[in-house]
């Protein structure tokens, strides 16, 4: 039975490393054991790598976001506002309902003295303290620029060696990188992931400037992210990249079965980006003509015009409201929504 399962497993691998599937004729695996330029080709066991990588990299944002990210948001005067504890309206809250009716409500006005609104505006705020407040977005943000602003620096500056940057975050380019790093496709994967690198920064930065209440700035690094996102995705890649993988690769070694995968995937890629350069020069021109740019996409804060109301007018009674109302509670201005990245 072992010998069966042994003999099953090796038809599956042999069948998953084809090499009619995986390499253009005339080349084998065996092609890639000897060492390539001096340094030695990109082997399937370097993929392993990605695993401790990834637990490194998360020890270093949770450092970052604890000792860096948090006090540039303290400074700049975002502070982690919640309503002020109230043991009578926890207990309401966790054990009974997160949204009194209004017999309740005069129930609880009667038993603290408090006013109704004033009970309102607590309960509003204590839903909105389970979902991501503005100063855990600006650490995520302030770690994501510093993130993308890294790995594009460094990507530059060993773009023309043949080393690949296998740090992805999106499931499918995970897959068009790993094989193509297996398939020595180096060149393409690295410049691939520094294009799509030279534009994430100065949308982080962007965040930051808006959960900062920056609004001048915060629209300027908006625009200027719009306009390297279009050139680099609708210009940079379609015509250069994609050009030499479908045109010139054709003339040089044919199509294959695995290159029409590769450039499908890339395919993919290109249509995705013509879709967020159209959300994204959308948002950038409603900014230029309104002279705002709208809120993160990430509407987690519950607001309705009649909340709202309660909220401007009674401003006064809840103690944790800045002067910047609900709008500083909710770390959000404007009306719409931020481009999904």
């Amino acid at each position: 039975m072992a010998t069966a399962a042994a003999g099953a497993l090796g038809l599956l691998w042999g069948w998953l490393w084809s090499e009619r599937f995986w390499l253009p004729q005339n080349v084998s695996w065996a092609d890639f054991e000897g060492p390539g330029d001096g340094y030695g080709y990109p082997r399937a066991r370097h993929i392993l790598s990605v695993f401790p990588v990834a637990a490194g990299i998360f020890s270093v944002r949770l450092l970052f976001e604890r000792f860096i990210a948090k006090p540039c948001a303290l400074h700049v005067g975002i502070q982690d506002s919640g309503p002020y504890p109230n043991a009578i309206l926890e207990k309401v809250f966790l054990s009974i309902t997160k949204y009194p009716d209004e017999k309740r409500l005069e129930g609880l006005s009667k038993q603290l003295d408090w006013d109704v609104r004033k009970i309102q505006c607590w309960f509003r705020h204590r839903r909105n303290q389970d979902k991501p407040p503005t100063l855990t977005k600006f650490c995520e943000s302030m770690w994501r620029f510093t993130f993308y602003l890294c790995i594009f620096c460094y990507g530059i500056k060993f773009l023309w060696s043949d080393f690949l940057i296998m740090f992805v975050h999106h499931l499918a380019t995970i897959g068009l990188i790993t094989f193509s790093y297996i398939n020595n496709m180096v060149r393409v994967g690295t410049l691939v992931m520094c294009l799509h690198d030279a534009s994430d920064f100065l949308l982080e930065a962007a965040k930051l400037a808006n959960y900062a209440k920056y609004q001048r700035l915060c629209d300027t690094l908006f625009v200027i992210f719009s306009a390297v996102f279009v050139v680099t995705r609708l210009g940079i890649y379609p015509f250069w990249i994609l050009n030499t993988t479908f045109f010139e690769s054709w003339e040089i070694i044919g199509p294959y079965p695995s290159w029409w995968l590769f450039n499908g995937l890339l395919l993919i890629l290109q249509v995705l980006h013509v879709i967020w350069s159209y959300l994204i020069v959308r948002i950038a021109f409603k900014a230029l003509i309104r002279g705002k740019v709208s809120k993160d996409d990430r509407s987690d804060v519950e607001s309705s015009s009649e909340e709202e109301d309660v909220a401007t007018n009674t401003r006064s009674a809840c103690g944790s409201s800045s002067s910047n109302g609900a709008n500083r509670v909710n770390g959000h201005m404007g009306s719409s929504y931020w481009a999904e990245e």
